[in-house]
């Protein structure tokens, strides 16, 4: 008895063993199978990467340059959490339609080619998917590139997602690769018509010469247009998307001639702009983004009077441009803390400013922005945020951010045609009013109540009240 017993201990410990070296053998063959020669896993990617994905929509813009006023996804939005809360967010914006910017690595979405001819697009696949639901125009941000293109390690589970990671830019001698990579994101989501190439110049800083690297990020730019048109003529392309600083005008970098009570601009970023326009493959439309406030978080001469700065460079860029369809990829009015957060203001004063800005904007020709939406993935609170966060059914709610880019959309988005309206001489320093035929937006710029005449109408506004009239055409 006891020796059977020995004997089936025996005849276990050996299955267990037999079993154990199966297990390890074929983990080893699927470890071999899914790794490339040049190392990197390539678990759960695949070579279709120019498969189209879903059902291609029809956006609303599809066919022309200016998309008018939208938001960008980023870390957190409705394409995940309580699909009573996600159906919410895509009921308001089917309403709207407002356009809808999503990157292609980073700010919710993978790494799209961890190994060089090995895609995952099954994030960036969902945010698309949600951009159809919701029946926005959707917009792509080619940024960021996969490590292997920039030095890193190759492989799926290599992906580095520090920000100096993420912020590098790939290595000219991958340019071509990045290229490659923007074609088939074209390629897999053909109702997607417009592109921005890159974001913000990241990683094209020449540490030896202390600017700007406008050839690198140019070359990159010209390699990628050609690649998108080659795929679709009809696709549009954009740039350069470089950030319109703002400094001290004693500072050394700033411009001794575009200047403003809002500062000076940086010297170097008009340089890095001019190269790229003159260089440029083509564009479809151009794209900058940018503060009113300066690069040491000044708002001058205060935080209504700084958003002057986004109308002169509006005027600026177009006149440098002749005229193309001006985008601002984001704009900011709100300085941020060391978090990169914009919470230091109630929302009243945050919605008053920022439609001061989105006016200064419009005034200065700009057709098309994206709100850079900072939302979260829990709770309740969400300061500047669209809506709620979406984890739970109660979630997904309009917020008073949400009210005022839809309204300024429909209102103001392309074709609007401005007037000037009358507004009563001791309102004009109080107030800032943006008007079409059918349309007036009025912001009180006081934190206190008063009483303002705008259109031969009269009216109370509370403090840093955003007020809407409507106006019959004649």
């Amino acid at each position: 008895m006891g020796r059977h017993g020995w004997n089936s201990a025996a005849l276990r410990w050996r299955l267990t063993a037999l079993l154990g070296v199966g297990a390890a053998v074929l983990a080893l063959i699927v470890t071999l199978v899914n790794t490339l020669p040049g190392g990197g896993s390539t678990a759960g990617t695949s070579r279709d990467g120019d498969k189209v994905h879903g059902t291609p929509a029809t956006p609303p813009d599809a066919d022309r340059p200016e998309v008018g006023w939208g938001f960008t996804h980023t870390q957190y939005s409705a394409d995940e959490g309580s699909g009573t809360a996600t159906e919410r967010v895509e009921g308001l914006l089917r309403t709207s339609r407002l356009p809808q910017d999503q990157a292609i690595m980073g700010w919710g979405a993978d790494n799209p080619e961890p190994v060089k001819g090995r895609y995952d697009f099954g994030a960036l696949d969902r945010r698309v998917d949600f951009m159809r639901a919701s029946g926005g125009t959707p917009v792509i941000t080619l940024c960021c590139s996969p490590d292997w293109m920039k030095g890193g390690t190759s492989g799926v589970d290599h992906t580095d997602w520090s920000q100096a990671s993420l912020e590098t830019a790939p290595k000219p001698d991958h340019y071509a690769d990045y290229a490659a990579l923007a074609a088939t994101v074209a390629k897999r989501y053909p109702d997607v018509t417009h592109f921005i190439v890159w974001n913000e110049f990241k990683g094209f800083w020449n540490d030896a010469e202390r600017r700007w690297d406008y050839e690198g990020y140019t070359e990159l730019y010209n390699l990628v247009y050609k690649a998108l048109k080659k795929v679709n003529p009809k696709i549009m392309v954009g740039g350069p998307y470089l950030v319109m600083d703002s400094l001290d005008p004693r500072d050394a970098n700033a411009s001794r001639t575009f200047k403003g009570r809002w500062g000076a601009m940086d010297q170097r970023i008009i340089d890095a702009f001019d190269y790229w326009n003159e260089h440029k493959a083509g564009a479809d439309f151009v794209v900058v983004d940018g503060s009113s406030y300066t690069n040491d978080d000044d708002l001058l001469p205060d935080e209504f009077g700084a958003t002057d700065k986004l109308t002169a460079v509006s005027e600026w860029v177009r006149e440098q441009t002749h005229g193309l369809p001006l985008w601002w990829a984001e704009y900011y009015v709100e300085p941020a803390d060391g978090n990169d957060d914009r919470k230091g203001w109630s929302e009243s004063h945050r919605v008053a400013v920022q439609a001061t800005g989105m006016i200064a904007l419009a005034r200065g020709g700009a057709t098309s922005g994206f709100y850079w939406n900072p939302e979260k993935e829990k709770g309740t609170e969400c300061a500047g945020c669209l809506w709620t966060p979406t984890d739970g059914p109660g979630g997904g709610r309009q917020l008073p951010m949400y009210d005022l880019v839809s309204r300024f959309d429909a209102a103001f988005g392309p074709g609007a045609r401005f007037e000037t309206v009358p507004v009563a001489a001791d309102d004009v320093p109080n107030v800032r009013v943006l008007a079409t035929d059918k349309a007036i937006l009025v912001v009180n710029t006081l934190d206190r109540q008063i009483s303002a005449k705008v259109d031969g109408r009269t009216f109370d506004m509370t403090a840093y009240e955003v007020k809407w009239l409507m106006r019959t055409p004649t």
